[in-house]
């Protein structure tokens, strides 16, 4: 026997913006209509949905186990429903991690809403990977392609390279007495002349400070001097930024930075680079791979993607 259908919409509301009040507005009801229907289908269900701690809405465990039981259905039925009447849905979400939304997606979205108008983008950050579920987006670029019903496209595998301020590669050349060329010339045979620069080391890729520069050095078949002063940040958009302000050299990953920006604050130290372990995905549902604004989304990144690969 099915719940009563005219609560589940309410239901999701009221979960999504975790008020009676905001939800009956969106709604165009009622605050007390919208109280009848929850508690109509928490009758139903036999449990509490929500939990009221004076002025706070929470939900219960139960509440949030319904939540994502059913609000992947109702999203079809929207979805199903707009087609039918010839209502093509334009918004869409995008979950991207913090350092790929801030250094790669933003200054490219000038050039997605220019070629594609008729979008209406919400950017989400995450910290680490994001959750592959309706309820947190419709796509997302993600190094987790192992989830049922989700269909995951290869965008590139992750480089790391040392990058520094133009203001900090000068003082490598006065200190080494070498030009431009020269230097270009000796880090070819010689990449350890960097380690007599401080170091800018972060936690975010590897989970442990000093692994990134461990793995560059290794690269030459060489361990880390024991004398490197190295400044440590949790963050690879903090090393990035502490790069900027000439507080030494970065390992920094392709999409953090641009060789043919003229513009950029850092300059790339022509030496050798490295591989993470990790490949970056343009993921969404299977069955919504269809639709309008999910396939342009998927080209328009798949297209910025491969040129990306190019300058690596």
């Amino acid at each position: 026997m099915l719940p009563p259908l005219k609560a589940l919409p309410v239901f999701e509301s009221v979960a999504r913006l975790n008020s009676f009040s905001r939800a009956a507005a969106e709604l165009n009801v009622s605050q007390s209509a919208v109280s009848h229907q929850i508690r109509a289908l928490e009758d139903y269900l036999g449990e509490s949905l929500f939990q009221r701690q004076g002025r706070y809405l929470t939900l219960t465990q139960e509440g949030k186990n319904y939540l994502d039981a059913i609000s992947s259905s109702l999203s079809h039925i929207a979805r199903a429903s707009n087609q039918i009447r010839g209502e093509e849905d334009t918004k869409i979400r995008i979950a991207v991690y913090s350092s790929f939304a801030v250094c790669w997606l933003m200054p490219r979205l000038s050039d997605l809403q220019h070629k594609h108008p008729n979008l209406d983008i919400t950017i989400t950050m995450t910290h680490g990977a994001p959750e592959l579920s309706d309820k947190t987006a419709d796509c997302f670029i993600t190094t987790d392609q192992e989830k049922r019903g989700f269909e995951s496209t290869l965008l590139y595998q992750e480089t790391l390279f040392p990058v520094c301020s133009h203001a900090f590669y000068q003082e490598i050349k006065n200190t080494l007495n070498l030009t431009s060329e020269e230097l270009k010339e000796q880090l070819k045979s010689k990449p350890e002349l960097l380690e007599g620069f401080p170091l800018i080391t972060s936690f975010g890729i590897y989970n442990e400070y000093t692994e990134d520069w461990r793995s560059w050095f290794l690269e030459r078949n060489s361990a880390i001097p024991s004398n490197v002063k190295f400044h440590k940040f949790s963050h690879l958009l903090l090393a990035y930024e502490a790069a900027k302000h000439s507080l030494g050299i970065a390992l920094v990953n392709d999409y953090m930075f641009n060789e043919k920006d003229t513009n950029s604050p850092l300059v790339r130290i022509p030496t050798h680079h490295i591989h993470t372990n990790d490949h970056f995905f343009f993921s969404y549902k299977t069955s919504r791979r269809n639709e309008t604004a999910i396939k342009e989304i998927k080209q328009w990144i798949l297209n910025e993607a491969s040129s990306l690969k190019a300058h690596t």
